[in-house]
């Protein structure tokens, strides 16, 4: 199984005027991880659920915005 998310911790100096942000988030495609697109891949039921998602599969529909408290500071 894989996560669409990555999270790292970057460092942070004593000496950075801005506030930190402690741990940060980039979102990979999911087609990434899926070689070729496979025969028969089920498809959204309506046009407009595709539409709503951006892409006619499913498996190929990843969110914009990063899970909640991705990019906060801590």
């Amino acid at each position: 199984m894989f996560t669409q998310y990555k999270y790292w911790k970057p460092y942070i100096s004593p000496f950075d005027p801005c506030p930190p942000i402690k741990v940060k988030v980039y979102a990979t495609p999911p087609q990434l991880y899926m070689g070729f697109q496979p025969p028969g891949l089920p498809q959204f039921p309506t046009p407009q659920e595709a539409l709503r998602a951006g892409t006619l599969w499913p498996q190929l529909f990843s969110p914009y915005p990063p899970p909640k408290g991705g990019m906060k500071s801590e």
